[in-house]
């Protein structure tokens, strides 16, 4: 079976609901995926623009969510701890900071990135930011499940 990353709010390649940009409520989006590898022990997020004015921006990076799960419910950020672990945005939060493009610089593509990792639990700190946690992450990774939203102001 395939690794494969979907959300109940949009389809891919699809706009990403108001309620889950900045424009709205700012809502983390339901994420759900099948197709787990064999040897999966935790995964990894990363939601990035890369039609980002200032270059690849990130909007969320979430580490050591458990391997037997399937699915990030919608305001995973604000919900109870669970032993996940959010790192610090390239807004300087460590929660989800949804689609937020400037006027005029047309539709933005947001990367949900999903790796599947060997390892189940990483000890990186949330100050060390999404790039380079991402970039720690992916040591691990056996596989990646990628769903793209849409976002235009």
């Amino acid at each position: 079976m395939t690794f494969s990353l979907i959300s109940p709010a949009f389809a891919d390649g699809q706009p990403i609901p108001s309620k889950h940009t900045r424009f709205g409520e700012n809502l983390f989006p339901p994420l759900k995926w099948t197709g787990t590898p064999a040897g999966t022990q935790s995964f990894a997020l990363v939601i990035e623009d890369p039609d980002a004015v200032s270059g690849l921006f990130r909007h969320c990076a979430i580490i050591n969510i458990p391997g037997n799960w399937t699915e990030l419910q919608q305001s995973v950020d604000t919900g109870p701890e669970h032993g996940i672990k959010f790192i610090k945005n390239d807004f300087g939060n460590a929660r989800y900071d949804g689609p937020q493009p400037p006027p005029g610089t047309g539709t933005h593509h947001y990367k949900f990135r999903l790796a599947a990792l060997d390892v189940g639990n990483l000890s990186i700190p949330e100050e060390v930011g999404a790039a380079e946690a991402w970039k720690r992450a992916s040591k691990h990774r056996i596989a990646e499940a990628t769903l793209v939203g849409t976002c235009e102001r």
